[in-house]
């Protein structure tokens, strides 16, 4: 057995043992919340759906709450006693919810404020992860004035384009000249305030899971990613029964491995917890893997990646939901530890 697969299976083991000694009732009244206002608002509710039935099979008091629809200052009266997030994108995984929540002495899933936040922004988790020495694409912030020539100049090409605090890869462009810029910038702009450009890394498309917090922190399996016509744009990544995930990704353990210690430095640098997962890719010629985003609320539909690596742990995806839940147990500051 390779160290990987005995570092998964002690991981599965710890779920499975925690959860046989779990009081349903301890878990109170619980908010799932879900849709929201972003612009990914429809994969939201697929993943808080998902979320919603796994914990009501599960015997949970669950109950859907839908900030995009209500006010988010009535979680006040639905006197929750914790909150399992299922917002993507802004309003929802960019600090804004954790801090009501916060204020609400309301514990919840995921990071807090501070991680949610600096993982919001491209731009400023660049900054983060390059002041930790931890490899991700070059990059700059583009502007109406930017000068094409030299962020070609710059980032060479193919680069990409995309919003700063978008995910699902909303407004994303692959740019191969020079003379697709202006309109990348444009599609990007028209969704968000920052846009940034980064040196596209040609390559294997990774994605690894992390859970914990902390020197508790642990990676989960790396999967590979392969996607029609490598285009993994917002219908591959959620309907699209063509693109094909591999875990165990066929890459040697040691690539695997460097690609794990990396993704769990990326999420400790932004002081992530309870779970995340890190976007990479693998540079062909190098071999190098560099990261690309992170994200502090993964998805929880039927081609999210998170419960497709805990699969592999032999955790199902309804007893993964109830553990990310139950994390909020040892905290009574608002979020889980």
């Amino acid at each position: 057995m390779s160290k990987l697969d005995a570092n998964l299976g002690m991981w599965g083991d710890r779920v499975k043992s925690q959860l046989s000694k779990l009081d349903m009732k301890s878990l109170g009244r619980v908010g799932v919340l879900l849709g929201g206002r972003s612009g990914e608002r429809e994969i939201s509710l697929m993943s808080g759906n998902g979320v919603l039935e796994a914990l009501l099979s599960k015997g949970v008091d669950a109950h859907a709450f839908d900030p995009g629809l209500r006010c988010p200052t009535e979680l006040a009266k639905e006197k929750f006693d914790r909150v399992f997030i299922s917002l993507h994108g802004r309003y929802g995984e960019d600090g804004t919810i954790q801090g009501l929540l916060d204020l609400l002495e309301l514990p919840y899933t995921g990071s807090g404020v501070l991680a949610s936040a600096l993982a919001i922004d491209k731009i400023v988790t660049k900054q983060v992860w390059i002041s930790n020495s931890l490899a991700t694409p070059e990059f700059e912030e583009l502007t109406a004035n930017s000068d094409w020539n030299l962020v070609v100049k710059h980032l060479g090409l193919p680069l990409i384009v995309k919003p700063a605090h978008e995910g699902s890869s909303l407004g994303l462009t692959k740019v191969k000249s020079v003379d697709e810029l202006p309109a990348a910038y444009k599609l990007a702009a028209g969704l968000d305030k920052k846009v940034i450009a980064e040196t596209c890394i040609i390559g294997d498309e990774l994605t690894c899971p992390l859970v914990g917090q902390g020197d508790t922190a642990e990676a989960l399996p790396v999967i590979k990613i392969i996607p029609p016509q490598a285009n993994y744009d917002f219908h591959n990544k959620y309907f699209s029964d063509e693109t094909q995930y591999l875990c165990p990704t066929g890459l040697a353990d040691e690539v695997n491995e460097r690609v794990q210690e990396l993704a769990l430095a990326a999420y400790k640098a932004l002081g992530c917890r309870t779970w995340g997962r890190a976007d990479v890719m693998l540079d062909h010629k190098t071999g190098k893997p560099y990261l690309l985003e992170m994200n502090t609320s993964p998805g929880m539909t039927s081609h999210s990646l998170v419960p497709m690596a805990a699969k592999a742990a032999g955790v199902s995806y309804a007893d993964l939901v109830l553990w990310l839940l139950s994390q909020t147990l040892q905290s009574k500051e608002g979020a889980a530890i």
